[in-house]
């Protein structure tokens, strides 16, 4: 009873002492938000860098970002921990062709234990039947009379699944008791042993991108599109409420328009990095943790070109959402100018996922991977699938960065004549018109 007492008063007490540090630290907040922001960018940028603080402040603070990293987090979590717990749970089905000798039976059961999966053998009546079950799924890989292994599809060097990687290692393993089962002591058969080759494996159809790889390219593509439609969607809205809430009346009265838009843009732009940079370094330490070979076959080039991708694409888009918002007073009307923004947008998701599920890009693809609208998700897609030379990426790189200037020049000249108009939903063809006289 003196027990139970003592940790009653132990849990009030540690209670106590956790509402006072949580009292302090809500008083230090709120004295924090009270205090105008800090310049982050201002040593570097002057103007430019104070509205970029501000921008960034008010943006990390909100729920939405929060919530949304969170969500974020889980989601990446979830596919990274979700195939570790089923790993192993699941055999990977062998079928035999002909006879498989004691030996060799021991030495693909030593593999799987290696790769910690279990393996069970299915007895198949001929190779017609292993290559049936193979097109089905019913079976992952077969052992055709001892001589060689049968696949689906050709497996890419990169392709680091457990799948592939047992097939590696039985290739390997029955090449070795074959050249055991042919070779004695002698010098000459000791060579012929040291340099035994792993079997050659056939494949029935042609090859596509690794299961690994597009995992990854899809993860990619899904962030992509949910990073970009946000933060676009962000900087719509801000530029539109600082117009109807005539808070850039007031801005404007000591920055120009253009350093007020680019400090804008250029904060959105420090959120979007840290939160990709948060969610990638997440991604890359969780999966170190829990042994997942989710990231194994992408390869730095996947994940690297999937972040350059990222900052491009919304170095071009955000010039065109925030004049769109310069020309809007309400909220219909922002909603009547995304829905034409966010189109190629969504056109590139689609086709790309499209393309990572067959695995083969069409020329219109390629087409498309050198135009800046919908290069972020094209462009990717074609590093995954290995069919993208460094020149070829840098090329359409270089065309997205010219067309950016580009975009955001105009952009600032939207911007600039729209911001002060209020009343009325501010047409592009008046703009136009007035720059022609």
């Amino acid at each position: 009873m003196n027990g139970v007492v003592k940790a009653i008063v132990v849990a009030a007490v540690v209670a106590v002492a956790a509402f006072r540090i949580w009292r302090r630290r809500r008083a230090r907040s709120r004295a924090q938000t009270a205090r105008p922001p800090r310049p982050l960018f201002a040593p570097v940028f002057g103007d430019v860098g104070l509205v970029a603080a501000r921008e960034v402040q008010a943006r990390m603070r909100g729920k939405i970002f929060r919530i949304g990293t969170v969500l974020i987090l889980a989601g990446v979590a979830a596919g990274i921990v979700i195939p570790v717990l089923h790993k192993g749970k699941h055999p990977v089905r062998v079928g035999v062709v002909g006879v498989l000798s004691a030996p060799m039976k021991e030495a693909v059961l030593a593999s799987a234990t290696q790769l910690h999966t279990t393996v069970r053998l299915i007895a198949e009546p001929n190779a017609a039947a292993a290559s049936t079950d193979l097109r089905s799924g019913r079976i992952g890989f077969a052992i055709v009379d001892g001589r060689e292994l049968a696949v689906k599809k050709p497996i890419a060097s990169t392709d680091a699944s457990t799948r592939a990687q047992l097939v590696r290692a039985v290739a390997e393993t029955i090449g070795v008791q074959k050249a055991f089962a042919s070779a004695g002591l002698s010098s000459a058969q000791a060579k012929q042993l040291a340099h035994a080759k792993p079997l050659p494996v056939a494949s029935l159809e042609p090859g596509s991108i690794s299961n690994t790889t597009a995992a990854v390219s899809t993860i990619g593509l899904i962030l992509l599109f949910v990073m970009l439609t946000q933060y676009n969607a962000w900087t719509l809205m801000g530029v539109m409420e600082e117009k109807t809430s005539r808070v850039a009346e007031v801005l404007l009265a000591t920055v120009r328009p253009v350093r007020l838009l680019t400090g804008k843009v250029l904060g959105i732009a420090v959120t979007v990095f840290a939160q990709a940079g948060l969610i990638v370094a997440f991604a890359l330490v969780l999966a170190k943790a829990v042994g997942s070979d989710v990231l194994h076959g992408a390869g730095p080039r996947l994940i690297v070109s999937t972040l350059v991708w990222l900052v491009l694409g919304y170095a071009f888009y955000c010039w065109l959402y925030a004049a769109a918002g310069s020309m809007s007073t309400r909220q219909d009307q922002v909603q009547a100018l995304a829905l034409p923004l966010s189109l190629p947008i969504l056109f590139g998701y689609v086709i790309a996922l499209t393309t990572v599920a067959s695995g083969s890009p069409s020329r219109l693809f390629d087409v498309l991977a050198y135009l800046p609208p919908t290069a972020p998700f094209a462009m990717p897609v074609l590093v995954s699938l290995g069919r993208a030379t460094w020149w070829e990426f840098a090329a359409s790189a270089a065309i997205s960065v010219v067309c950016t200037v580009g975009v955001a020049m105009l952009a600032t000249v939207v911007y600039r004549r729209a911001i002060l108009r209020i009343g009325r939903r501010v047409r592009l063809r008046e703009l136009v018109s007035r720059t022609a006289r």
